[in-house]
């Protein structure tokens, strides 16, 4: 089968691997549709992301669908030709994070695509892929794999969502208008959000927040101090991973506000303004990867209450899965990039 490996920087080949085979319990994907998110793009140009450095070759990719090719004994969940959205985490059930319910802090995680332990897990750019029967989410037939591969962000931005508490009659700040930030803004429209507002350095990115109904765009490149709020914003979801952004966000949201960190900051230390945190009383939030929520955003995108098709701006199949990971860090052009195996 073909796998998309990054062996380093730059360096990512078309590989030839030996098809797995279902155990007790395990699912064998066909995978149809992978997403190329940031920290897939991190490991790509980088040969890191953040502080998970890769050390050994690596397939990336965790926003995965595809359709059940076989299955092991004592799988119940799904059957030979289903379709299905792939959790890709699989917690431990034993450490206390897991037993607090809290299963995306799980210290013993598997993630699909990510060089966090070593060996490296390796993830869905694949022709075919195995995974346990509990990280799959069947859909309905007619849901495009392109749309059921956006449950992973999407159910991103529902945990973050989480974090910060009821939406409903408040004002929100979504710094970085990439994929996240656009899939944040989607989730606080269904959530009862009565204002949003979106920076980002860029006019695209801006324009196509524009056409999904946000209340107003700011290109801070232009205007730093622009998407100032007379009265300051409620809650402020900080989603491009830039200092500067958390910075502006802690500036500009109200005194009791709540900031939630959504995007993977450098892995170097940064300055932060702390009296701002300290004199605003702010509740400054972290939001890691997502639980529960992955069934939400299946459930979401399956009966079409959250249109994500306007983010989808590129696909190419894994022979060109360079260009494809290329297209996905121009900004200018594009947003949400998947590569389409079958």
């Amino acid at each position: 089968m073909r796998a998309c490996v990054i062996h380093g920087a730059e360096d990512l080949r078309l590989e030839d691997w030996p098809e797995p085979a279902p155990g007790p319990g395990e699912v064998l994907l066909a995978v149809r549709a992978g997403g190329i998110c940031g920290s897939d793009l991190h490991y790509f140009f980088e040969g890191r992301n953040g502080d998970f450095v890769v050390r050994e070759p690596l397939v990336p990719g965790h926003e995965v669908a595809g359709e059940v090719a076989a299955i092991g004994p004592g799988v119940s969940r799904v059957a030979p030709g289903d379709h299905v959205a792939v959790h890709p985490g699989r917690a431990c059930g034993q450490c206390r994070a897991c037993k607090e319910g809290r299963g995306n802090l799980c210290r013993n995680v598997f993630f699909l695509g990510s060089a966090s332990r070593f060996p490296h897990m390796q993830g869905g750019f694949v022709d075919f892929l195995l995974v346990h029967e509990s990280q799959c989410h069947p859909v309905s037939p007619d849901l495009p794999f392109t749309i059921a591969a956006f449950a992973e962000p999407l159910a991103v931005c529902l945990h973050a969502v989480s974090r910060a508490g009821s939406m409903l009659g408040r004002t929100a700040l979504i710094t970085g208008a990439g994929p996240i930030g656009l899939l944040m803004l989607l989730s606080l429209r269904r959530a009862g959000a009565a204002r949003v507002a979106v920076t980002d350095v860029l006019d695209p990115p801006l324009a196509l927040a524009t056409t999904l109904g946000v209340d107003a765009i700011f290109n801070v490149a232009a205007d730093p101090d622009s998407p100032r709020d007379p009265e300051g914003y409620d809650l402020a979801f900080e989603c491009s991973g830039n200092p500067t952004a958390l910075a502006s966000a802690l500036r500009l949201v109200r005194p009791g506000a709540i900031v939630v960190q959504v995007g993977t900051l450098p892995p170097a230390a940064i300055p932060l303004p702390g009296n701002l945190v300290m004199a605003k009383e702010i509740d400054l939030r972290g939001s890691m990867r997502f639980d529960t929520e992955f069934s939400h955003a299946v459930a979401c995108l399956d009966r079409g209450l959250i249109d994500v098709r306007p983010v989808l701006t590129g696909t190419r199949p894994p022979s060109e899965a360079v260009a494809a990971f290329h297209l996905a860090r121009d900004r200018s052009a594009h947003a949400k990039v998947q590569i389409l195996f079958g």
